[in-house]
């Protein structure tokens, strides 16, 4: 995980999963997945160990240990039936790549991705951060294949280069994906720190995340729940490789036991654990070894990573509709209410039940705003109203029941400031049908 560099989604339950960029409702009942071996997840950990203690002691970018490590995920998927691509990119100087691994079959215009980052920092072995994410998506792809798993959507899984020197090596892939293809991916979920020796347990707070997904977030919740085990929300902001893909609009979950960050009373309460300490001390440092794993969190984890893509995958998502997006700045005074407006031409009939609609304000204090889609008849449909209190902000994908509007005409974001001190700029929005 990168060292430490207001949103908000709305979603409403329409029986569907991830309807373009905003976010529905999960199926009534997750599809059972199989047990990921533990003793499996851990063999893949044992040999990064021997990959970087037989390369200067890290699996670093440009480095020898890096290169090898990827070699041994590739030829591991490969032998499974994977259809593998390395993407090579340069940064700082040396190169990079991308391990990018599809399993054949599924809807190839519905696509639900995992990954996480390979790569180590100069300083270790990194096989907390990021071996236990890297090798529980492993395990989880290969049981992918041994079980033959055939779902609705097309599953791809990406192992990323270059993310601790600021998510080079998935900002590369995203941005050199044609538009056409990352609207494909419906879902991308994240892994990073599944495995830290003072564990949390924690899922990426579809509040808090930039294009964050409750589909996502109740899918990954869904294993710890059936275990009577409490989760919290966590906003990771831009601190792994899900934040590439929430920039260019595609829904985005993970999974986290925490970094550098001490463990309350509270929490050792509620997890066991010590109370007072980091939930890994050795984050970004030579000790994180194969030592320094907690077996139960890593083996909770991998089982909970296998849950969610064994019950997204299986659910039936319809394309996206067409997307109109007005890119002009409107500036918001102190104390105003403005307004930026949209046209719709060329879409029969009425708006859909979750018209999605994507919001990136600046603002000095969000809970001074409130946020309206008002449309074409004049009628306003609520998405934001003075929440976050002092945080900057409001950027999300939110979802509003505009079903009983005729979906052609000028669509308007309506912004009030409602109180002093503070201003800010509409830099965007858009509609998704």
């Amino acid at each position: 995980m990168r060292t430490r560099t207001l949103l908000a989604t709305l979603t409403l339950i329409t029986g569907g999963l991830l309807t373009g960029p905003a976010a529905t409702a999960l199926p009534a009942a997750p599809l059972a997945a199989p047990d990921i071996a533990l003793a499996n997840v851990q063999a893949h950990l044992n040999q990064l160990q021997t990959i970087a203690t037989s390369n200067s002691g890290n699996r670093a970018h440009g480095r020898p240990g890096y290169r090898a490590s990827i070699d041994y995920v590739q030829a591991q998927l490969n032998a499974a039936g994977y259809t593998t691509s390395l993407q090579q990119f340069t940064s700082s100087g040396a190169t990079g790549w991308n391990l990018i691994a599809d399993w054949p079959g599924g809807d190839p215009d519905s696509v639900l991705m995992s990954g996480g980052h390979l790569d180590s920092v100069t300083a270790g072995p990194g096989i907390n951060d990021n071996g236990s994410g890297s090798s529980g998506l492993l395990e989880v792809a290969l049981t992918v294949a041994r079980t033959n798993f055939q779902p609705k959507k097309h599953l791809r899984f990406g192992w990323w280069g270059a993310e601790e020197l600021g998510l080079v090596g998935s900002t590369y892939y995203v941005n050199n994906l044609p538009a056409a293809e990352r609207t494909k991916i419906r879902g991308y979920l994240n892994f990073d720190m599944i495995g830290s020796p003072n564990p949390g347990y924690f899922v990426y707070d579809s509040n808090g995340q930039p294009n964050g997904s409750i589909d996502l977030q109740r899918a990954l919740e869904a294993h710890f729940t059936a275990l009577g085990i409490p989760t919290e929300l966590t906003a990771v902001g831009g601190r792994s490789d899900h934040a590439a893909f929430a920039r260019a609009g595609i829904p985005t979950g993970g999974l986290f036991t925490g970094a550098e960050v001490t463990k309350t009373a509270a929490q050792a309460q509620k997890w066991g654990g010590t109370s007072g300490v980091a939930f890994d001390q050795c984050y970004h440092r030579a000790c994180d070894t194969t030592n320094n794993i907690n077996a139960t969190a890593l083996d909770r984890n991998s089982d909970a990573i296998a849950t969610a893509i064994w019950s997204l995958a299986d659910v039936t998502t319809p394309p996206p509709g067409p997307r109109f997006e007005n890119t002009t700045d409107v500036p918001i005074p102190d104390l105003s209410t403005v307004e930026s407006p949209i046209t719709v031409t060329g879409v029969p009939g009425n708006a859909p039940s979750a018209l999605a609609v994507g919001v990136d304000i600046k603002h000095t204090y969000s809970g001074d705003l409130i946020v309206d889609v008002i449309a074409p008849d004049g009628t306003a449909y609520n998405v934001h109203n003075r929440a976050g209190g002092s945080a900057d902000n409001v950027i999300g994908t939110f979802t509003i029941n505009a079903s009983s509007e005729v979906a052609n005409g000028t669509w308007k974001l309506r912004v009030r400031d409602a109180a002093s001190a503070d201003v800010g700029t509409i830099n965007a929005w858009s509609l998704q049908f």
